[in-house]
């Protein structure tokens, strides 16, 4: 595509030093294995204490095997010790990844990564944190101007990568505010709608998170500005980040924090609470 947008960052260590073949190399040898074993993606995401999607992810080299996955997956699979040899490799690759994004975002990418607690406010699209593949390429693939394949295929592979953040230990304290017109918005179509909306139920059932939603209908919208997000990284004070049009901005002013902090905190207060706001997703998805 000669009229399209290519996103200009430092080459990752893992496609310098070829780690990025290794991870891919992995995603086939766990199907093949997975195949022969006779199971589904979902019968090998129950039996590793994994997602379906994350099994799919894993397989195309989108998500990066874990090294006690390896160590799960090989006895699942009977692999006779096939996947549990990487195991090592895998590690060393894992501790010399830089994060997986662009330069400009990648400071709080690092933060994000290691937070204890991420508080996030959207009105405009699901925040990607929870947003499912389908979801994420249809924002990327309707960009303006457009990205170049690669590009799109890159930005989707870091944005499902920012989700190891709900796999580790501790696990953050999660909290979610979303506008009711981002739920009705069916960016990518109605399948790809109603996937993520199940996955919002899913991910809003977890113990660590919490899921608000404002209706359209409250007269108090103290947040029109557009979205933002609270982090607090661990054992340091609460920072925010915001980003309009491609521009962000990590505000680590404590004044300036403090004000989006009672802000968020308003907006909780008309939200509806995280039970009614998941049983009013239940009944977006019972209508379709």
């Amino acid at each position: 595509m000669a009229n399209a947008e290519r996103e200009e960052r430092p080459e990752r260590p893992a496609e310098s030093d070829g780690t990025a073949h290794l991870f891919r190399a992995l995603g086939k040898q766990i199907k093949v294995l997975r195949e022969r074993a006779g199971m589904s993606q979902r019968e090998l995401g129950l039996a590793t204490h994994c997602g379906e999607d994350l099994i799919s992810a894993m397989e195309r080299g989108v998500r990066t095997p874990q090294p006690d996955f390896l160590d799960r997956a090989d006895d699942v699979l009977g692999a006779g010790g096939v996947l549990k040899a990487a195991m090592g490799e895998a590690r060393e690759a894992l501790a010399k990844a830089r994060t997986r994004h662009p330069e400009w975002y990648r400071g709080y990418a690092t933060l994000e990564a290691a937070a204890s607690q991420i508080y996030d406010y959207n009105n405009q699209a699901v925040p990607g944190l929870l947003q499912t593949e389908a979801y994420a390429r249809a924002i990327f693939t309707q960009r303006r101007p457009l990205l170049s394949e690669e590009t799109i295929e890159k930005r989707i592979a870091d944005r499902m990568d920012r989700q190891k953040v709900f796999e580790r230990w501790p696990l953050p304290t999660f909290h979610f505010i979303l506008d009711e017109s981002v739920l009705m918005r069916p960016i990518g179509g109605r399948d790809v709608h109603q996937e993520q909306l199940q996955t919002l139920l899913r991910i809003g059932r977890l113990r660590t998170v919490q899921l608000q939603m404002v209706p359209l209908d409250r007269t108090e919208q103290p947040s029109l500005d557009g979205p933002f997000t609270l982090i607090t990284p661990k054992g340091k004070q609460q920072l925010a980040y915001l980003e309009i049009h491609g521009y962000p901005k990590l505000i680590t002013d404590p004044e300036e924090v403090r004000v989006l902090a009672v802000r968020y905190g308003i907006m909780q207060s008309v939200a509806l609470t995280p039970g009614e706001s998941l049983a009013t997703i239940e009944k977006m998805l019972g209508e379709r």
